[in-house]
């Protein structure tokens, strides 16, 4: 249950539903409710189809490149404490993603860009950060097609529910409005680097142990 509720949390950080919301407005301004309903709906397939891509291939290629588990949950974990650094003291994603948006606008206009896709689906839902979490958390050396079924299904209930919310977006952020939108993104932040860092910590202490990279 504990590592249940561990893979819930980190998917849920590094996906960051809520964070998603003020994005959602943005990129959806201006266009009917049907088309708000089918632009959040493609989002989260497509978001899912990426991660799922991770979450299949990505063990294949870090077995290509013979890499060891300590070695990889020990970069993975940093580079997830660095992501998380971001989240934490520099712009959180609801305003790095907004700037994203608003950058590519008179672009969307020219090519005629699909919303959901970019920025919505990648990399606001599916971000490098998830991207790297689903691999970490499917790691064949760890974790066993039953785990790995149950990390997949964690994944599209998180987004499922950042679907959910991109649906209710407006009532949402007049509640607790951009300025909070951006705590809440800096309080997971501070949630994945805790997570992070134990990542490290473990692989670390099973390096001196085993003495195997």
């Amino acid at each position: 249950m504990e590592d249940l509720l561990d893979r819930f949390v980190t998917l849920w950080v590094v996906i960051d539903p809520i964070g998603t919301i003020p994005v959602f407005i943005a990129v959806t301004a201006g266009i009917d409710a049907a088309t708000r309903r089918r632009t959040a709906l493609q989002a989260a397939m497509v978001s899912v189809g990426v991660l799922m891509f991770f979450l299949v291939l990505g063990q294949l290629l870090i077995d290509a490149l013979d890499i060891g588990l300590n070695s990889f949950q020990v970069a993975g974990g940093i580079v997830l404490f660095l992501f998380a650094l971001t989240m934490i003291f520099g712009e959180s994603k609801v305003e790095t993603d907004t700037k994203i948006v608003e950058a590519d606008k008179s672009a969307q206009v020219r090519r005629k860009q699909n919303p959901a896709i970019f920025p919505l689906a990648v990399p606001s839902l599916a971000s490098p950060g998830a991207m790297l979490a689903v691999v970490m958390l499917t790691d064949n050396n760890r974790y066993g097609p039953v785990d790995q079924g149950i990390t997949a299904l964690v994944m599209v209930a998180v987004i499922a529910v950042a679907y959910v919310l991109m649906l209710f977006a407006e009532p949402i952020i007049r509640v607790i409005g951009h300025a909070g939108s951006a705590i809440v993104s800096r309080v997971m932040g501070m949630i994945l680097a805790s997570v992070a860092a134990n990542a490290v910590l473990s692989a670390l202490l099973d390096i001196i142990q085993t003495g195997e990279l």
